[in-house]
Protein backbone atom coordinates (compact mmCIF):
# COMPACT_ATOMS: atom_id res chain seq x y z
CA UNK A 1 0.00 0.00 0.00
CA UNK A 2 1.14 3.54 -0.72
CA UNK A 3 1.14 6.40 1.79
CA UNK A 4 -2.40 7.32 0.67
CA UNK A 5 -3.85 3.82 1.04
CA UNK A 6 -3.68 2.68 -2.60
CA UNK A 7 -1.68 -0.12 -4.14
CA UNK A 8 0.64 -0.04 -7.10
CA UNK A 9 -1.61 -2.58 -8.90
CA UNK A 10 -3.82 0.15 -10.40
CA UNK A 11 -1.10 2.71 -11.13
CA UNK A 12 -0.88 3.77 -14.78
CA UNK A 13 2.59 3.85 -16.38
CA UNK A 14 3.58 6.93 -18.34
CA UNK A 15 5.99 6.09 -21.17
CA UNK A 16 6.41 9.67 -22.34
CA UNK A 17 4.67 12.89 -23.09
CA UNK A 18 4.98 15.13 -26.12
CA UNK A 19 4.14 18.81 -26.09
CA UNK A 20 1.48 20.06 -28.51
CA UNK A 21 1.06 23.67 -27.37
CA UNK A 22 2.35 25.78 -24.50
CA UNK A 23 0.86 29.21 -23.81
CA UNK A 24 0.39 31.48 -20.82
CA UNK A 25 -3.04 29.95 -20.09
CA UNK A 26 -2.53 26.28 -20.95
CA UNK A 27 -0.10 23.51 -21.73
CA UNK A 28 -1.45 20.78 -24.03
CA UNK A 29 0.38 17.50 -24.49
CA UNK A 30 -0.23 13.89 -25.44
CA UNK A 31 0.89 11.23 -22.98
CA UNK A 32 1.67 7.66 -23.93
CA UNK A 33 0.21 5.58 -21.10
CA UNK A 34 -0.11 1.94 -20.17
CA UNK A 35 -2.92 0.56 -18.01
CA UNK A 36 -2.22 -2.10 -15.36
CA UNK A 37 -3.62 -4.79 -17.71
CA UNK A 38 -1.05 -3.85 -20.39
CA UNK A 39 -3.35 -1.86 -22.70
CA UNK A 40 -1.48 1.14 -24.14
CA UNK A 41 -2.94 4.31 -25.64
CA UNK A 42 -2.40 8.02 -26.00
CA UNK A 43 -4.20 10.50 -23.76
CA UNK A 44 -4.54 14.25 -24.22
CA UNK A 45 -3.37 16.13 -21.13
CA UNK A 46 -4.30 19.75 -20.45
CA UNK A 47 -2.51 21.67 -17.71
CA UNK A 48 -3.73 25.11 -16.73
CA UNK A 49 -2.60 27.66 -14.14
CA UNK A 50 -4.32 27.71 -10.78
CA UNK A 51 -7.50 29.73 -10.56
CA UNK A 52 -8.96 31.37 -7.46
CA UNK A 53 -12.64 32.13 -6.96
CA UNK A 54 -14.62 33.52 -4.07
CA UNK A 55 -18.01 33.01 -2.48
CA UNK A 56 -18.81 36.49 -1.17
CA UNK A 57 -21.65 36.49 1.34
CA UNK A 58 -23.41 39.61 2.57
CA UNK A 59 -23.20 40.58 6.23
CA UNK A 60 -26.34 38.59 7.12
CA UNK A 61 -25.09 35.57 5.12
CA UNK A 62 -28.38 35.48 3.22
CA UNK A 63 -27.11 36.51 -0.25
CA UNK A 64 -24.11 35.70 -2.42
CA UNK A 65 -22.40 38.03 -4.89
CA UNK A 66 -22.65 36.58 -8.41
CA UNK A 67 -22.11 37.57 -12.02
CA UNK A 68 -24.56 36.91 -14.88
CA UNK A 69 -22.46 36.30 -17.97
CA UNK A 70 -22.39 34.66 -21.37
CA UNK A 71 -19.97 31.78 -21.92
CA UNK A 72 -19.32 31.57 -25.64
CA UNK A 73 -17.83 28.05 -25.61
CA UNK A 74 -21.12 26.55 -24.44
CA UNK A 75 -23.21 29.49 -25.78
CA UNK A 76 -25.11 29.94 -22.52
CA UNK A 77 -25.92 32.64 -20.00
CA UNK A 78 -24.98 31.53 -16.48
CA UNK A 79 -24.48 32.77 -12.94
CA UNK A 80 -20.89 32.48 -11.71
CA UNK A 81 -18.73 33.37 -8.76
CA UNK A 82 -16.05 36.00 -9.43
CA UNK A 83 -12.49 34.80 -9.85
CA UNK A 84 -9.56 34.36 -12.19
CA UNK A 85 -6.12 32.93 -12.80
CA UNK A 86 -3.49 33.22 -10.09
CA UNK A 87 -0.56 35.38 -11.21
CA UNK A 88 2.93 33.89 -10.72
CA UNK A 89 4.11 34.46 -7.13
CA UNK A 90 0.69 35.85 -6.10
CA UNK A 91 -1.07 34.47 -3.05
CA UNK A 92 -4.31 32.79 -4.27
CA UNK A 93 -6.37 34.54 -1.56
CA UNK A 94 -5.06 37.88 -2.86
CA UNK A 95 -5.95 36.80 -6.41
CA UNK A 96 -9.50 35.92 -5.40
CA UNK A 97 -10.01 39.21 -3.55
CA UNK A 98 -8.49 41.23 -6.42
CA UNK A 99 -10.69 39.49 -8.98
CA UNK A 100 -13.84 40.10 -6.92
CA UNK A 101 -13.09 43.80 -6.76
CA UNK A 102 -12.12 44.14 -10.45
CA UNK A 103 -15.10 42.15 -11.71
CA UNK A 104 -17.84 43.33 -9.33
CA UNK A 105 -16.82 46.59 -7.67
CA UNK A 106 -17.06 44.99 -4.20
CA UNK A 107 -14.07 44.54 -1.86
CA UNK A 108 -14.36 41.34 0.18
CA UNK A 109 -13.77 41.27 3.94
CA UNK A 110 -12.74 38.39 6.19
CA UNK A 111 -11.40 36.17 3.39
CA UNK A 112 -10.93 32.52 4.38
CA UNK A 113 -9.96 29.39 2.44
CA UNK A 114 -12.94 27.22 1.56
CA UNK A 115 -11.94 24.24 -0.62
CA UNK A 116 -9.73 23.16 -3.52
CA UNK A 117 -11.02 21.20 -6.48
CA UNK A 118 -9.94 19.73 -9.80
CA UNK A 119 -12.93 20.05 -12.17
CA UNK A 120 -11.86 17.38 -14.69
CA UNK A 121 -9.21 15.07 -13.20
CA UNK A 122 -9.25 12.54 -16.06
CA UNK A 123 -7.60 14.83 -18.60
CA UNK A 124 -6.96 18.19 -16.94
CA UNK A 125 -4.79 19.62 -14.18
CA UNK A 126 -6.66 22.85 -13.42
CA UNK A 127 -6.68 23.41 -9.67
CA UNK A 128 -9.44 25.77 -8.54
CA UNK A 129 -8.93 27.31 -5.12
CA UNK A 130 -12.11 28.58 -3.51
CA UNK A 131 -12.34 31.17 -0.77
CA UNK A 132 -15.21 32.64 1.20
CA UNK A 133 -15.71 36.20 2.38
CA UNK A 134 -18.16 37.15 5.08
CA UNK A 135 -19.08 40.65 4.03
CA UNK A 136 -17.89 43.10 1.36
CA UNK A 137 -17.68 46.85 0.86
CA UNK A 138 -18.83 48.59 -2.32
CA UNK A 139 -15.92 50.53 -3.84
CA UNK A 140 -17.42 51.55 -7.21
CA UNK A 141 -18.24 50.29 -10.65
CA UNK A 142 -16.34 47.18 -11.81
CA UNK A 143 -13.00 47.90 -13.48
CA UNK A 144 -13.48 45.10 -16.00
CA UNK A 145 -16.52 45.83 -18.16
CA UNK A 146 -16.03 42.63 -20.20
CA UNK A 147 -16.77 40.16 -17.40
CA UNK A 148 -20.47 40.38 -16.62
CA UNK A 149 -23.77 41.58 -18.01
CA UNK A 150 -25.09 41.95 -14.48
CA UNK A 151 -23.77 41.73 -10.92
CA UNK A 152 -26.27 40.85 -8.21
CA UNK A 153 -26.59 39.72 -4.63
CA UNK A 154 -28.41 36.44 -5.21
CA UNK A 155 -30.45 35.00 -2.33
CA UNK A 156 -28.89 31.80 -1.01
CA UNK A 157 -32.35 30.26 -0.77
CA UNK A 158 -32.65 30.55 -4.60
CA UNK A 159 -29.39 28.69 -5.35
CA UNK A 160 -30.97 25.21 -5.51
CA UNK A 161 -33.57 26.36 -8.05
CA UNK A 162 -30.91 28.14 -10.13
CA UNK A 163 -28.84 24.94 -10.18
CA UNK A 164 -31.90 22.84 -11.07
CA UNK A 165 -32.78 25.17 -13.97
CA UNK A 166 -29.22 25.20 -15.34
CA UNK A 167 -28.44 28.80 -14.45
CA UNK A 168 -25.45 27.73 -12.33
CA UNK A 169 -23.35 25.05 -14.04
CA UNK A 170 -19.66 25.92 -13.55
CA UNK A 171 -17.82 23.39 -11.38
CA UNK A 172 -16.19 25.97 -9.10
CA UNK A 173 -19.42 27.90 -8.61
CA UNK A 174 -21.33 24.70 -7.85
CA UNK A 175 -18.75 23.41 -5.39
CA UNK A 176 -18.35 26.75 -3.61
CA UNK A 177 -22.07 27.41 -3.31
CA UNK A 178 -22.96 23.87 -2.27
CA UNK A 179 -20.11 23.87 0.27
CA UNK A 180 -21.40 27.08 1.84
CA UNK A 181 -24.99 25.80 1.86
CA UNK A 182 -23.97 22.49 3.44
CA UNK A 183 -21.42 23.74 5.96
CA UNK A 184 -22.12 27.44 6.41
CA UNK A 185 -20.69 28.96 9.55
CA UNK A 186 -19.47 32.55 9.81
Amino acid sequence: MTAHGGTESTLWKIHGERLIDDTRRLRLSIASVELPDGVQFEQYVLRMPKAAMMVVLDDKQENVLMMWRHRFIIDRWVWELPGGYVDPDEDPAVTAAREVEEETGWRPRNVKPLVSLQPSVGTTDAENLLFVSYGADYVGEPEDINEAERIDWVPLDSIRERIDTGQIIGAASLVGLLHVLAFQAG
